[in-house]
Parts: structure tokens; C-alpha cells; sequence
């Protein structure tokens, strides 16, 4: 078998969805976290809408098919990102109240939702959204989760003494959309956290435990995923945006592995790694990033294989699975497309 693929999570979505996201930024502004603009993108689209997201998700599914990716997203064509759609099907969370705040370990700030009171799910939506998108495929449907430390880094806590009790609770209610996912036949589910790049101290003391309560009771069926980068750029082609220390996945690496985590996920692309890196996880497979997400240049097929054939001098062929660093929100149709056909083509070519 050739090595799998996968994508991360957001794809660009189609220009017949006016949609405010992470990447269709409102006014031209440079906060990437268009909250306001979001209800009322969903309202302009009145009766429309439920259609104009079913045909957005087809597009995407396909798009991903057609490049030769083995286990799809659903794009996140409902999110105006990844984070904060999650937020507003739980109990706890204010849109009305926004707060600018410093994240990522100060590398960017933002007007942010309000936790004004105690984290608690609802009814669930994310079955709804992977069942949508599982009946445009065959091919198993990955649906994509914000994590609790990122959760609580992308909000403002107004309600919680301690940030501790605040994931924890978060973890709760993630856990009871997971369940959720799972009994509806969803078989990969991703969680994501970035500031696990940005806080290894923190992942040790209680962020990985609190993933572990996001599965709990989850059946092993399941591919649980974690999904770690170093950080999003705010426009394609910037170079020198800040990103987490290198030495963070070293830092957690090993932890990561004795975790009941099926694989972890982790950028290469933008900033190669030391691959001795890949020796730590000797029972969880390794998602690698082989294409950069913030470059409008597309990565040769040879480019691609070469560094996936250093990767495979630390990692065996079942433990590897081939992805960009990233979501593609950024990149438009075209080039996510490209940069995709050419990590498609380039795992076909460790067929044995």
C-alpha cells in the first residue's frame, strides 16, 4: 500500500458561499478572528442556507477525492474558524461581549467571545456536519475539534478562577461531542492544539491529561488524532511571522506517545524538524506536514518524496501518514489542489 493521506482541517471554501471566516477576513481588517461578521454572513443567506453548506461540503469532499486524499475533511465550510464555531454551541460563552487579548504566547491579539459563566455542551452538531459530509464518499470522514488549552488561549475567562477547572470542563464538553461523533459512525476524529507547541510545561502538567478526557470512553475504533503546529501566518507568502520554538515537539514527544493517542500531527514543511524527532513515537503513527500551507510555491512530487524518504530512515511505512502542516484556508482552490496532487502522487510512489 502506498502511505495514507490526509488534510488538516479548513479548505478554501467556494465563492458561492458567503461565508465570514478565518481567511475572508470583514473590511479588510487584519484581526483574523471575524466574530461579529459571522451571524450575519449565516443570516444573508436565509432559507439558501442549509443548501448552499450540503453543495459547499460536496465541493470540498470532491476536491479532496480528486487529489488522491485518502481520509478528507469536511473542510470546515461552516466555521468561521475552527475554534470559535465550536464555542457557540456550548453553554458558557458570550458573542456579544468581545475582549481583545494577546494569544499564542503574544504572537497575535484579537477581540475575543467572553466565558461569563460554567462550560457546558449542548445538543450536538458535529454528527450532523460529518454525516453531511460522509454521504458525498466512501472514504472516511475526519472531523476536526479545537482543544481545550487552545480554547481557553483563543477566549477571555471572565467566569473561572482556574484555568485548570476551565479545561477541564471544556475537555467535558468536547468529550460529549466526540461520543457523540463516534456513535454516529465517524472513525477519525482530531483534535487541535497549536499552543501545545507554545506551552510543553503546561502539556505536561495537565494538557495532555485533559485530551485523554476529551476520549475517554470513546470506543477504540476510533482514530483519535492530535493535531500540534507551530503557529498560522496571517496572509500567504509572510515569512516571518513568530512561531513556536522547534524544541516544543522533542519537549513532548515522548508523552505524546505513551498517551492512548492512534497519531499525532505535526509541521515539517515550513520549518523541516530534526527527524531523529520521529524516533519518540514507537506506538503512535506520525501525521507529517510535507507541504507549507503559508507559501504560495508548490512543492515538487521529487521535493515531497525526498523528505519522506528521510523521514522513513526514523519511522516505519504503517506509522506514517502524509499531510500538509496545516489547514489550506489560505492558499485558494488552486494552489491547495496543486500543492495536494503533488502529496497524493508522491506517497503512491512508496507503494511495496
Amino acid at each position: 500500500m502506498p502511505l495514507l493521506t490526509t488534510t488538516i482541517g479548513a479548505y478554501p471554501k467556494p465563492e458561492f458561499l458567503p461565508v465570514i471566516d478565518w481567511f475572508r477576513k470583514p473590511g479588510g481588517t487584519d484581526d483574523p478572528h471575524p466574530t461579529e461578521g459571522y451571524l450575519e454572513s449565516i443570516a444573508a443567506m436565509g432559507n439558501r442556507g442549509e443548501d448552499l453548506f450540503r453543495r459547499a461540503t460536496e465541493s470540498v469532499v470532491k476536491d479532496q477525492i480528486d487529489a488522491g486524499i485518502d481520509i478528507p475533511t469536511d473542510g470546515e465550510v461552516r466555521r468561521e474558524n475552527y475554534i470559535h464555531y465550536h464555542c457557540r454551541h456550548l453553554d458558557g460563552f458570550d458573542f456579544k461581549i468581545l475582549n481583545r487579548k494577546a494569544v499564542r504566547d503574544g504572537a497575535f491579539s484579537a477581540e475575543l467571545p467572553t466565558i461569563t459563566g460554567p462550560i457546558k455542551a449542548r445538543a450536538n452538531f458535529l454528527s450532523s456536519d460529518w454525516q453531511v459530509a460522509q454521504s458525498f464518499t466512501e472514504r472516511p470522514i475526519k472531523i476536526t475539534l479545537p482543544g481545550p488549552m487552545t480554547i481557553a488561549d483563543t477566549t477571555v475567562n471572565l467566569h473561572y478562577d482556574d484555568a485548570t477547572h476551565l479545561e477541564a470542563d471544556l475537555a467535558d464538553a468536547l468529550n460529549h461531542e466526540i461520543r457523540a461523533l463516534a456513535t454516529a459512525g465517524c472513525r477519525w476524529v482530531q483534535i487541535d492544539e497549536p499552543v501545545f507547541a507554545r506551552y510543553p510545561k503546561r502539556v505536561l502538567d495537565h494538557g495532555l491529561a485533559h485530551i485523554e478526557r476529551c476520549f475517554e470512553g470513546v470506543p477504540a475504533s476510533v482514530n483519535r488524532v492530535l493535531h500540534v503546529c507551530c503557529s498560522y501566518p496571517d496572509k500567504l507568502d509572510r515569512r516571518d511571522y513568530p512561531k513556536a520554538d522547534a524544541s516544543a515537539y522533542f519537549d513532548i514527544a515522548k508523552a505524546l506517545d505513551r498517551s492512548s493517542l492512534h497519531a499525532v500531527s505535526i509541521e515539517d514543511a515550513h520549518r523541516h524538524n530534526d527527524l531523529s524527532l520521529l524516533d519518540s513515537f514507537r506506538q503512535t503513527k506520525v501525521v507529517l506536514g510535507v507541504v507549507d500551507i503559508s507559501s504560495s510555491r508548490i512543492e515538487s512530487v521529487e521535493e515531497i518524496a525526498a523528505r519522506v524518504k528521510d523521514a522513513l530512515r526514523h519511522i516505519d511505512p504503517e506509522c506514517l501518514i502524509l499531510a500538509p502542516d496545516c489547514g489550506l484556508g489560505l492558499l485558494g482552490r488552486d494552489l491547495a489542489l496543486a500543492k495536494l496532487k503533488n502529496l497524493s502522487t508522491a506517497a503512491k510512489l512508496f507503494d511495496e
